[in-house]
């Protein structure tokens, strides 16, 4: 049988050996975390507790500011010992609430879950939006935003992102072998919440233990599994949308226009344990691997717990990185600091070797067109790239800069080493700002 893919894209090294075939782990609470107001796009929370003040695991410590915004919990029990910027993983110090655990790691008693049955759909999204939940794939958009769209755009079709195509990371290959029911749980809650009968869950093909056994639970509940050829990106929203339904998003489009929702699989397991279970969005799993670090693991981890801890439970550093990395090595943020924390959207933790990371310098553009040939967006990069860079903003933007999903392909398979998706980022960023300045 041929696999369905898309057009474009490139096939890296997965890498993902190092940990797929290891079970989930779960790392010891830190002694202090730092948990950031900022870990969802949208409205950063706004701290509502104070200085002095003990907390439990599960209240809340953030609230939301506006309905594209979703509030923050404590990942632990302990006392609160300061509410300032910290560090933060996307850039400049960031408002942050500091927890000095107590070690009891007590509950809420506030919090309940309830069965699911009773709830109607409003029910089931307003529970999911009290629990912070957000899009766990790493683009952290808030899910309840997702599960409300106009009334004008019918939704027929929910795709689960099974995919997990950046390199090394191996988190959602192991929350589909080790947590099927409450995936299945979670997914029929998603399908109701949006009044949707079908659901269909994408997974590529170096997955087959999991694509085998989510196959024969999924025909009971009415649930597709759909194996997909193994390139990168195949799980970016769009690309897996036409792959999976044959539908294309239009250019400033989204998936709502074309009748679908997409959801993480790791997104699914958060909203059952929301809706059912009743707890908030405090934890989640996160690949640590590459070859500086001593033990690569996949670690189910606290929300907030510094970088520096979890690598010391995987036995710590075994020489000084070339490059850290949250994320994936394609669309991941390389780091400085091994005392920020983890966030919401911390999918991956690569620590590489200088073996692993290609530091050659930038060299003239040889007009070669790889990278026209990798775009799955059907894009110039080159040329995007060059506008940006010279601050033709209006040009930039009429070669579709803003339809770039920022998936690196065109930087990877650059042989003059030219960052062109950094610099098509500030280019959107700007185009974006001076639209904003206009309004």
């Amino acid at each position: 049988m041929k696999l369905k893919t898309f057009a474009g894209g490139l096939h890296p090294p997965d890498n993902k050996e190092w940990t797929a075939h290891k079970s989930i782990e779960t790392c010891p609470l830190p002694e202090e975390l730092v948990v950031a107001m900022s870990q969802h796009i949208g409205a950063p929370a706004v701290p509502c507790v104070e200085v002095g003040q003990r907390v439990l695991r599960g209240e809340m410590i953030g609230a939301p500011k506006g309905f594209v915004s979703v509030p923050v919990h404590a990942p632990t029990s302990g006392e609160v010992v300061a509410i300032e910027p910290r560090p933060h993983p996307m850039g400049s110090p960031l408002p942050a609430v500091v927890i000095r655990a107590d070690g009891e790691d007590c509950w809420c008693e506030s919090l309940a879950g309830t069965e699911s049955d009773e709830l109607e759909p409003e029910d089931i999204v307003e529970r999911i939006r009290l629990a912070g939940v957000v899009g766990m794939g790493g683009a952290t958009f808030p899910t309840h935003v997702k599960l409300t769209p106009p009334v004008d755009k019918p939704i027929d079709t929910l795709v689960l992102n099974g995919v997990e195509c950046e390199p090394y990371l191996t988190a959602d290959h192991r929350l589909m072998l080790e947590q099927q029911q409450r995936l299945l749980q979670g997914i029929s809650l998603i399908r109701r919440a949006l009044g949707v009968k079908r659901a269909v869950i994408g997974i590529e093909a170096n997955k087959p233990d999991a694509i085998t056994q989510l196959t024969a639970l999924g025909r009971d509940v009415g649930v597709e599994v759909e194996p997909l050829a193994v390139k990168y990106p195949q799980g970016a929203e769009k690309q897996l949308i036409q792959v999976v339904t044959g539908r294309q998003v239009p250019s400033g489009g989204l998936p709502m226009d074309v009748g679908v929702v997409v959801q993480n699989v790791a997104t699914a397991v958060a909203v059952a344990d929301a809706v059912i279970s009743g707890r908030p969005l405090i934890e989640r799993v996160c690949t640590v691997t590459g070859a500086a670090v001593g033990e690569p693991k996949n670690l189910l981890i606290r929300i907030g717990t510094p970088l520096r801890h979890i690598i010391d439970f995987c036995g710590g550093l075994v020489e000084e990185p070339g490059k850290v990395v949250l994320g994936g090595p394609m669309m991941g943020f390389a780091q400085a600091d091994l005392d920020l924390p983890a966030l919401r959207g911390t999918s991956g933790l690569l620590l590489l070797s200088k073996a692993q990371v290609n530091l050659r310098p930038e060299s003239p553009c040889i007009r070669c067109a790889r990278c026209v040939g990798a775009c799955p967006m059907n894009l110039l990069p080159t040329t995007i790239s060059a506008y940006g860079r010279n601050g033709l903003l209006a040009e930039a933007e009429e070669y579709r800069a803003l339809d770039c999903i920022e998936c690196g392909c065109c930087s990877y398979t650059c042989p003059a080493c030219i960052s062109l998706v950094q610099a098509i980022r500030q280019a959107k960023a700007a185009i974006l700002a001076s639209k904003r300045n206009k309004v």
